[in-house]
């Protein structure tokens, strides 16, 4: 087992939790020390995809630990040094965007935000429904930036939804090797 503390929070885009539960099960066989990070919304809404106690009870059966959701919980990752490197997964064109200006009102945006002030890797597993309209002009400050990377991507349904962009999950852990070597895995763009 390796020994880097990999933060993995997950965010609302309800449709894509089982499959970044299957990704978050891939990173804690990996990884000894994963700590489990859920936004507001992931953490309190119930939908159709399942309820929020189960997708806690998941992630903490999963790593071991309890799950991190607001933002007192999330603070001391930047000052303590906690983690490594931080995944997000998904990654919503909500917390894309306010990752973009700089916004951190949410457990994720703010793990986000105290873990980069140590120079360390973000990883971005992005679902987003407008990635190829006004999610894009977002998706591309954060390409550009030091520290972001991104879990290779597509569009998932080109014709029924010809602006939506969605991370190949299972390429997370092979994107969080490459980000905590300071490398972006390539191809970025998925066909």
């Amino acid at each position: 087992m390796r020994k880097e503390r990999i933060g993995f929070a997950v965010c609302g885009s309800f449709c894509t939790h089982a499959r970044v539960l299957e990704a978050l099960k891939q990173v804690t066989e990996i990884y000894e020390n994963v700590i489990p990070i859920a936004s507001e919304s992931a953490a309190f809404t119930d939908t159709r995809f399942g309820t929020s106690e189960d997708l806690l009870g998941k992630m903490e059966e999963l790593t071991g630990r309890e799950v991190l959701f607001d933002i007192p919980s999330v603070e001391p990752i930047g000052p303590k040094k906690l983690l490594d490197a931080l995944v997000i997964a998904p990654a919503t064109g909500n917390t894309i965007a306010k990752l973009a200006a700089g916004i951190t009102d949410s457990a994720v945006t703010m793990a986000a935000k105290a873990h980069l002030r140590n120079g360390r890797p973000v990883v971005i597993a992005m679902a987003s429904n407008d990635g190829l309209s006004a999610g894009a002009s977002r998706i591309g400050e954060l390409l550009v930036r030091k520290n972001y990377y991104f879990v290779p991507f597509g569009q998932d349904n080109a014709i029924q939804k010809p602006c939506s962009l969605v991370a190949d999950f299972s390429k997370i852990p092979e994107t969080l090797d490459a980000a905590l070597r300071g490398e972006q895995l390539q191809p970025i763009l998925l066909t």
